[in-house]
């Protein structure tokens, strides 16, 4: 029972302080399931990120039904999905009536101001780990040419993500 608490844990308390949805709130998960919980690595996660964001949906509900599977069985999957959604369920129940009253108030503009480059640099330190652990994993080359040819296929020939996560993990599968 409280392997059931501890995936509800990880995935409601990042649901509740990752302002801005899904991506604000995976450096949160990261934390909560790599360091707190160490039910992952950081190599298991950035896995399971580049999986979730392959397939259609919003990631923080992808990421917490495979994770809590992987730890709690069918019904850790439930408790982690349902912990993701509980607290924009809970608040837009809750309070719809506050939040249309003040949607315009330049206090609330002011406070997603301030907000936005926080959840920038969360977002960036994950980025960077990714990166480090990468590099440490299959050295500089493979990491410096993967990284190399996905810019190049998103930026210039326009190619969606889930080709080139898709094409990654092909390559990782021969190659390393």
């Amino acid at each position: 029972m409280m392997k059931y608490w501890e995936i509800f844990q990880a995935f409601f308390i990042p649901g509740i302080l990752g302002y801005g949805g899904g991506p604000a709130s995976i450096p949160l998960i990261e934390n909560e399931v790599v360091i707190r919980f160490e039910w992952m690595t950081v190599q298991e996660f950035s896995e399971v990120l580049a999986l979730g964001n392959a397939l259609p949906g919003p990631i923080a509900t992808k990421m917490a039904g495979y994770i809590g599977y992987e730890v709690g069985g069918v019904l850790g999957s439930a408790v982690g999905v349902f912990a993701t959604v509980a607290p924009s369920l809970i608040l837009m129940i809750g309070l719809l009536s506050i939040l249309l009253k003040y949607k315009d108030s330049p206090k609330v503009k002011r406070l997603t101001l301030y907000v936005r480059p926080i959840i920038a640099i969360l977002l960036g330190l994950m980025a960077w780990r990714f990166f480090f652990e990468s590099y440490e994993g299959i050295g500089i080359w493979q990491t410096v040419l993967l990284t190399a040819v996905s810019y190049v296929l998103i930026e210039r020939v326009k190619v969606h993500p889930a080709y080139i996560i898709a094409g990654a993990l092909v390559y990782g599968g021969f190659f390393l």
